[in-house]
């Protein structure tokens, strides 16, 4: 099953309320997000073995690429927004 098929609903309602774009990078962003949750979890039973505070050092490197990739697609969501509000105010004008 691909994810237009598994995640309809929410992106349907995601796009309908911020546009295609807008509402596809969010359900991608809160799936990051449930990603990085589940896999901070893992982390908790997974330490790493020099440093038994924090997780193996591949939960490391998987938890740091997730979180970039939010910090990307909420930067492109921002990005999208003022672009947006840049063209209504030209349709204002």
């Amino acid at each position: 099953m691909d994810i237009f098929n598994e995640k309809r609903t929410e992106l349907e309602r995601h796009e309908f309320m911020m546009g295609v774009e807008r509402g596809r990078l969010a359900v991608a962003l809160d799936l990051l997000t449930d990603s990085l949750i589940m896999v901070g979890q893992h982390g908790v039973y997974c330490a790493s073995s020099r440093n038994p505070s924090k997780p193996a050092l591949d939960l490391q490197a998987v938890l740091a690429g997730m979180e970039g990739a939010k910090q990307l697609i909420q930067s492109v969501m921002e990005e999208l927004r003022k672009s947006r509000e840049q063209g209504n105010k030209g349709l204002r004008d």
